[in-house]
């Protein structure tokens, strides 16, 4: 039997990848790469970089490609027999890429290695050495040891809590008469209506936890008990309100700890210290300060928000408004104040024409064609491309766009192969990326229909891509995203979600589904003038999340949950009720990759706004604009500091300033 995931083609054969296949494939790819460190480590092996990559990053190289292709069917394709072969090898690799980066042979190798002569492959080896303090090469004995069981340890709690968040999400299922739904978007009725008759239940809605079901079903839902039921569902997946064996509660707990035990391994007072240390920010000080510093000037525009809210809501027979009433009574204010809803606006954009209109963007801005090609997927709806720029192969991309059982919530860019010129084959490998999102599938033969900020965030996971994708580097570690620091690395995403704000890509991102007229100009004013509806609640609830997330990694000991309540009691406007446990499916910090981290998306924000200025300044459509912002930002991925690559395409530093304006804050 060939074993698809030995294979050495460029794109994996993710359609033939089945659970048996992964133990024998893993184990075999395993013993190859110990056998090039082994190799490498020598102390006659040469002290030569490229010696080094041919024979052991050739090695990672081709287990990270394998190992990369079942941890991505295990997000995208859950199933119990592929949860459990992912599981029983997860500690294998988690130990083997641990005992690699804390290898004090291989430590050694490195930093007896000359400082390159090339920018790009210096920047690479200044962050490897980085990489090996921060991995333990420079601990000795039993430090070192206990440094390797928790990053073993982690792996299994970190998999082990987006795993009871999937399931906590997936797990549930409310069955209602149809009547109850009257209020709700058409096309979310269908589906629920769908989904229970396949179950059998016949003339009932089946209502679930997923984005597409949930969001606007607290958007429009008139019955108020549906809403409650719902949220309260929704706010205490993976905790002590649900089954034991999901609860989140100790796995949170167990983390927290090892990251502080890893961080004084490391002699750094808190794992705060540690996360900051490849980033942007100087110090949890800092970081502090910019959140707090936001939240002051979020604050007026949130209690304006807040006030608005509740001097409405009564109009609506809502004279205690509760968290489960929010998102009803925003859409509703939103509707009353712009004389338009989102309902009525998602109806123009269709996610054909939307992928239509993107593409043709991504085409004049960018230089880019894409050409849909067959290929092995994970699902049917799953679609791949091939782009090319100037009669060049860029690279490849997977889009997999819509919810379904098994898959993980949330939208996400992953890599699959990054740009590098092969050591063994001194040929250029282009980069293959993953874009994953989870919108609402289309029904009754209809296309997906996509919300505004559905549009938004697939502009966002493009900006992620073309990241990657464009990058000119061909030196392994600083290319594309990688080596980018954590708090820049949205830069790019963000600023593709402004494209998403202009009258003529708008209008041809824009059919109707039934009419196939393009969104009227009248329609999109309205959009606009909305823009910056709840803005400053939205910015004070992002600040909430960050202030929490560096506050947990920075003040160790803090229960989460008191600790929460102390962030909501400096910066928030809105308080959830105390059954509340957002910190149990904060699936971004606990289980991927973003502890002490989750300020990069406002401090991104921040280069991204200003970037965006630059544009509104020289012209949305000036072509010389655009090949700058290719040049300086994306295609040099991590061979710079991300400052250095900000300022030679702004020529200044970053300022606040263009962010406060575009949020309507000034």
């Amino acid at each position: 039997m060939t074993n698809p995931l030995l294979s050495s083609a460029h794109l994996p054969d993710f359609a033939a990848i089945r659970p048996e296949h992964i133990e024998p494939a893993i184990t075999q790819l395993l013993e190859v790469a110990k056998a090039a460190q082994a190799q490498v480590t020598t102390p006659d092996f040469p002290t030569d970089l490229h010696a080094m990559e041919r024979v052991l990053d050739v090695a990672t190289d081709a287990l990270g490609l394998a190992w990369g292709a079942v941890g991505h069917l295990n997000a995208v394709a859950d199933t119990p027999e592929l949860r459990a072969a992912y599981n029983a090898m997860l500690p294998v690799v988690s130990s083997f890429f641990a005992e690699l980066g804390a290898d004090e042979a291989l430590y050694a190798k490195y930093k007896a290695v000359p400082t390159p002569t090339d920018p790009a492959e210096a920047r690479a080896l200044q962050l490897a050495l980085q990489g090996f303090v921060l991995s333990g090469a420079e601990l000795q004995g039993q430090a070192k040891d206990r440094f390797a069981e928790i990053q073993n340890r982690s792996a299994e709690l970190c998999q082990a809590f987006s795993e009871h968040v999937m399931d906590a999400t997936d797990g549930f299922a409310l069955f209602v008469d149809v009547e109850r739904l009257e209020s709700v978007p058409a096309d979310v009725r269908a589906h629920a209506i769908e989904l229970a008759r396949q179950d059998g239940k016949d003339g009932q809605a089946k209502l679930t936890l997923h984005a597409p079901c949930y969001g606007p079903l607290m958007q429009y839902a008139q019955d108020r008990s549906l809403r409650e039921q719902l949220y309260r569902a929704y706010v205490t997946r993976a905790s002590e309100f649900g089954p034991p064996e999901r609860d989140n509660s100790a796995v949170m707990q167990e983390i927290l700890t090892l990251r502080q035990e890893e961080a004084q391994l490391l002699g750094h007072p808190h794992f705060a210290a540690v996360s900051l240390l490849p980033k942007m920010a100087d110090s949890p000080t800092q970081v502090l300060g910019f959140l707090r510093d936001l939240a002051a000037r979020a604050r007026p525009f949130a209690e304006r928000d807040l006030a608005a809210l509740r001097a409405f809501a009564p109009s609506l027979g809502l004279n205690d408004l509760q968290a489960w009433d929010i998102a009803f009574v925003s859409e509703a204010l939103k509707a009353a104040e712009y004389s338009y809803s989102e309902q009525e606006v998602r109806q123009y954009f269709t996610l054909p024409q939307v992928l239509d209109g993107l593409f043709g963007l991504l085409g004049r801005m960018f230089g880019l064609q894409l050409a849909r090609i067959e290929g092995s997927v994970w699902h049917e709806s799953v679609q791949l491309y091939r782009l090319e720029r100037q009669g060049a192969l860029v690279g490849h991309v997977y889009l997999d766009l819509l919810a379904r059982p098994g898959k993980r919530p949330g939208a996400w860019m992953d890599d699959v192969r990054g740009r590098w010129r092969r050591p063994d084959t001194q040929a250029v490998q282009t980069p293959v990326a993953h874009l994953v999102c989870n919108f609402a599938p289309g029904v009754e033969g209809k296309p997906s229909l996509l919300t505004h900020d559905d549009v938004q965030t697939l502009f966002h996971e493009w900006g992620h891509g073309l990241h990657h994708l464009l990058t000119q580097v061909e030196v392994g570690g600083v290319s594309g995203i990688d080596g980018v620091e954590w708090d820049a690395v949205e830069l790019p995403s963000q600023f593709m979600e402004n494209l998403a704000w202009e009258w003529p890509i708008v209008e041809s991102l824009s059919r109707h589904v039934d009419s196939g007229a393009p969104l009227p100009r009248s329609l999109f004013d309205k959009m606009l003038a909305a823009k910056n509806f709840q803005a400053g609640l939205q910015t004070l609830r992002q600040v909430e999340f960050a202030l929490f997330d560096m506050r947990l990694h920075a003040e160790p000991g803090q229960p989460a949950l008191a600790l929460l309540d102390q962030v909501r009691a400096e910066v928030a406007v809105l308080h959830p009720p105390a059954f509340n446990r957002m910190p149990h499916g904060f699936s971004h910090i606990f289980a991927g990759g973003y502890a002490a981290g989750y300020y990069s998306y406002k401090w991104a924000e921040v280069l991204s706004a200003d970037c965006w200025a630059a544009f509104e300044e020289e012209g949305v459509d000036n072509p010389a604009t655009g090949e700058r912002f290719v040049r300086e930002i994306l295609a040099r991925g991590g061979s710079r500091p991300a400052m250095a690559s900000f300022e030679a395409f702004r020529g200044r530093a970053p300022q606040i300033d263009a962010l406060l304006r575009h949020q309507g804050m000034t």
